[in-house]
């Protein structure tokens, strides 16, 4: 039985229609005069990455502090960009929450994700959603997503005082980047289209299970994968 559900966010939980791109575009402007959010991809990478990847084409030294200036300005034009973008929570969503939390063991709720900390807080209050998610690893943690994977797990054990085995960790995503760091942490492995990839071409990458989105499976199901 899973004991932890690991939710990626943008593509799985929400939508924003690039709100957090546009955010990181009006940052690189706003800090270094500077365009280029349109050529990286961001699916499935991690923000500290992402900014990483920009500072090394822009040769920008990539300090603590470079990386602290971009955030701040970052998290500051995330909020505007939200209102503005008008995005949604994606289908299936609550309701799958809602019975994971009712089950007679409901599982641990937590995060898995290339967000910042902040930045994830920002999009899933502004959705109503921070609340359901008790845990969780972010791009603060580590800028690789397979080394978020393992601090969400371990994370999660410490909160249910119990050494989880891998079996009882599920993954919740829509790229091939979320399949892979729930294979390195060797968790079950949900995968859905609601992103930017296909139900085809995600079960290319062999997850225990893909849907189109969350509404066509229920909460014993994934809890029995």
């Amino acid at each position: 039985m899973i004991k932890l559900v690991l939710f990626d966010i943008d593509g799985t939980l929400i939508h924003t229609n690039a709100a957090g791109i546009k955010a990181f575009a009006k940052a690189f402007t706003m800090q270094y005069g500077l365009n280029g959010a349109d050529k990286l991809s961001f699916a499935g990478r991690t923000d500290t990455g992402l900014v990483r990847e920009f500072f090394r084409k822009h040769n920008i030294e990539p300090t603590k502090e470079h990386f602290r200036e971009f955030f701040d300005c970052y998290v500051h034009w995330l909020d505007h960009m939200l209102v503005e973008s008008k995005g949604d929570i994606l289908p299936g969503v609550r309701q799958l929450i809602y019975e994971l939390e009712r089950q007679p063991q409901p599982p641990l709720i937590g995060l898995l994700t290339g967000n910042i900390r902040l930045g994830a807080e920002i999009k899933l209050r502004y959705f109503n959603l921070w609340e359901f998610f008790k845990t969780g690893a972010f791009a603060d943690d580590h800028e690789s997503r397979n080394e978020i994977a393992a601090i969400a797990k371990e994370r999660g054990a410490r909160l249910l005082k119990k050494k989880l085995r891998d079996e009882e960790v599920l993954v919740i995503g829509d790229t091939p980047l979320d399949i892979e760091c729930g294979r390195v942490i060797g968790a079950k492995i949900l995968a859905v289209a609601t992103g930017q990839t296909s139900v085809k071409d995600l079960e290319t990458h062999q997850p225990h299970k893909a849907v189109l989105n969350l509404e066509k499976v229920t909460a014993k199901e994934i809890l029995s994968l």
